[in-house]
């Protein structure tokens, strides 16, 4: 079976690598670079796997900049693109998606369209409707950045957006695909399935949130916050997971679709107090750790590593940056990202010596390794487990 992949960021190429194990598979991006280096088998993201896959696993993959070359003769077209959140329409920028679908039923009108971008709640039925095209389905993807195509081969469960023939061919694609033997298969219907998507989300944020606003409470009246944690967790109902401090819940997906869902009910009017306080929370954490620097009144803050998470490249909406421009006015600033080919971020000289950090009088670090050995008594962080 052909199958075309529309844009290689980390759902797009996992999901391209996974289904190109039993399956012919063009992917399409619009980057040259990127898709000279998926045909000579090297990553362009950081994934473990995809690297392991592209050095051991014969796959039937090609990347092209040719739409035709993608579309035409695909069974299924997966779309893969970005939908960032535009604050100024509180919505997701779905304009990527609608060029695919557009491009689809000029070069292959029959083909069976599945959006694995993360959307609105009810774009998948208005969309079928604005197109007049019936044969589109959404599969929420619950994949993490550095890992994706380890949740692919090993997912926590296949969500599928129609109660269908072709959609029960979608997920055993998905299925066969995968190293895990029994996955929990779900058929909903796409409204439900975007839903599913933006609450499980908002869900995990919630309790991000939960235990930064614990880690408040236990830095200002002086206790031992990895106790009080343990102790918590300890319950089966809350279990130990999602329960690692930090400076607040960033990357591509969590700021995201918390507001998305947040816009969803606000837009209908539908009462709600909890889904607004996860969004603010996360602003009011960044706040706190902005003030808890300043209160230091250090004449120089290092920035350790703008990355989210580690065994991740991405500096996508990561918690650091909100934190850098709230001192920004304040305090001198170096940020230490090897990751970064800049020289400057906003303003703030970038080094890729570690050394350097030795000038700051505080270390900023959202997540900690053995690089801030040396550097400990500097080192101002909220991160206990030492874990994403």
């Amino acid at each position: 079976m052909k199958i075309a992949i529309a844009g290689t960021g980390y759902v797009g190429l996992s999901n391209a690598v996974l289904l190109a194990q039993n399956n012919e598979v063009v992917a399409l991006d619009i980057v040259p670079e990127k898709v000279e280096l998926i045909n000579k088998r090297i990553s362009p993201i950081e994934d473990k796997e995809i690297t392991e896959f592209f050095q051991t696993k014969k796959l039937n993959l090609k990347a092209t900049l040719d739409k035709k070359e993608a579309y035409e003769n695909a069974e299924y077209v997966v779309i893969a693109t970005p939908t960032d959140y535009d604050p100024i329409t509180n919505y997701f920028n779905t304009k990527s998606i609608e060029s695919v679908i557009k491009d689809v039923l000029e070069i292959n009108p029959t083909a069976t369209i599945v959006i694995r971008s993360t959307i609105p709640i009810g774009y998948t039925e208005r969309i079928k409707k604005e197109f007049n095209y019936k044969n589109i389905f959404f599969v929420p993807e619950f994949l993490r950045e550095g890992k994706a195509l380890y949740d692919s081969l090993y997912p926590s469960r296949i969500i599928v957006g129609e109660k269908s023939t072709r959609a029960e061919i979608f997920a055993n694609l998905l299925r066969d695909g995968a190293f895990k033997e029994t996955i929990p298969l779900l058929f909903t219907n796409n409204t439900e399935a975007e839903a599913i998507k933006l609450f499980a989300n908002t869900y995990l944020a919630m309790r991000v949130s939960f235990f930064n606003e614990l880690d408040t409470f236990a830095l200002e009246k002086g206790l031992n916050t990895k106790d009080i944690i343990e102790g918590i967790c300890l319950d089966p109902r809350i279990g130990n997971h999602y329960n690692n401090p930090s400076f607040g819940y960033g990357g591509y997906c969590l700021p995201k679709d918390t507001k998305q869902l947040l816009a969803n009910y606000t837009i209908d009017n539908i009462p709600q107090k909890l889904i607004e306080a996860i969004v603010d929370s996360n602003t009011t954490r960044k706040e706190y750790i902005a003030k808890k620097i300043l209160d230091k009144k250090p004449k120089k803050v290092g920035i350790y590593r703008l990355i989210m998470k580690a065994g991740s490249d991405n500096f996508r909406s990561s918690a650091i940056f909100d934190v850098i421009n709230m001192l920004k006015p304040f305090v001198e600033m170096i940020i230490y990202e090897p990751a970064s080919k800049d020289k400057e971020i906003d303003g703030i000289k970038v080094t890729n010596d570690l050394n350097v950090l030795n000038e700051c009088d505080i270390i900023l670090a959202n997540r900690v390794d053995e690089n801030l050995e040396k550097f400990k008594d500097k080192v101002f962080s909220r991160d206990i487990y030492r874990e994403n």
